[in-house]
C-alpha cells in the first residue's frame, strides 16, 4: 500500500519523533527486507524493546494478507533467536494494538506495528481481568476482527499467542500493562511513550539496545 502522509511510521514523517529528541532515526534500524524493518521502540519500557514495522503502510496486522503474516512470523522467530543469543532467553512478550477504526483498540498510531520485549508475562491476566477474553491467535482468527471492523489486542507470552476484543479499551493499554509486568512499581510512571521518549532512562534503553543488537543482526543479515 501507498504511504500516508500524515503517518508517523510512514515517509517523509517517518523518524520525525527521534530526530526532535536527537535519537538516530533511519541509522537505528537493525534489519529491514522489503516488507519490515526492526528498530528500538522510541521510548523502550526496557532494553531490548523492539518495534517491528510494515515498510508500507497497513492499519494492523489483521489487514496482512497470509503470506504477510507468515513473513512476520518469520521476523518473530528471528527476534527470539537473537534474544537467545543476546540475553540468554527466549521468552518474548509479544503485543499489537489492533485499530478495526481509526485509533481503536488503544493504538495511537494506525500503522501495523509489533511491539517485542525480551522478558515478561501477565500482560494476558491484565486483559483478562477487563472481561475481553482470549482465543488463539490464528490469521483467521485475526483477520476475522479487521474485517469485522472490529479493534483487538494480540498478546503472545510464555510461547503462547491469543487475540482479544480491543473495542473501548484506553490508549496504549497494552503498553501499561507491559510497563506492570515489568516492574508494579511503575504504575504510576511515565509509561506512555509520549511522556517518556527523550528522557535520560529512556535515552539510556535506547542506546543500549543498538549497542546489544546491531553485532548480532549484521552477523544474521550475511548469512
Amino acid at each position: 500500500m501507498d504511504a500516508v502522509h500524515d503517518c508517523v511510521l510512514c515517509p517523509p514523517l517517518r523518524f520525525r519523533f527521534n530526530a526532535m529528541v536527537d535519537l538516530p532515526g533511519e541509522a537505528a534500524v537493525l534489519a529491514a527486507d522489503d516488507d519490515f524493518f526492526l528498530m528500538p521502540d522510541l521510548a523502550p519500557i526496557v532494553e531490548g524493546h523492539l518495534l517491528l514495522v510494515t515498510t508500507a503502510h497497513h492499519q494492523c496486522a489483521g489487514a496482512f494478507g497470509r503470506a504477510m503474516w507468515a513473513r512476520a512470523q518469520v521476523w518473530r522467530d528471528r527476534v527470539v533467536r537473537t534474544y537467545r543469543e543476546v540475553y540468554g532467553r527466549d521468552d518474548l512478550l509479544l503485543f499489537e494494538h489492533g485499530p478495526g477504526t481509526a485509533q481503536g483498540g488503544g493504538a495511537c498510531i494506525d500503522h501495523a506495528h509489533w511491539h517485542l520485549l525480551p522478558s515478561g508475562s501477565g500482560v494476558r491476566a491484565m486483559v483478562e481481568e477487563r472481561g475481553l477474553p482470549g482465543e488463539p491467535a490464528s490469521y483467521e482468527a485475526v483477520r476475522r476482527f479487521f474485517r469485522g471492523h472490529r479493534s483487538y489486542l494480540l498478546v503472545e507470552e510464555q510461547g503462547t499467542a491469543t487475540v482479544h476484543p480491543g473495542d473501548g479499551v484506553p490508549s496504549q493499554f497494552l503498553r501499561w500493562a507491559a510497563t506492570v509486568a515489568h516492574d508494579a512499581a511503575l504504575t504510576g510512571g511515565p509509561w506512555r511513550w509520549q511522556e517518556s521518549f527523550g528522557l535520560p532512562g529512556s535515552r539510556a534503553r535506547f542506546f543500549r539496545t543498538i549497542e546489544a543488537f546491531q553485532p548480532s543482526e549484521r552477523a544474521d543479515n550475511h548469512q
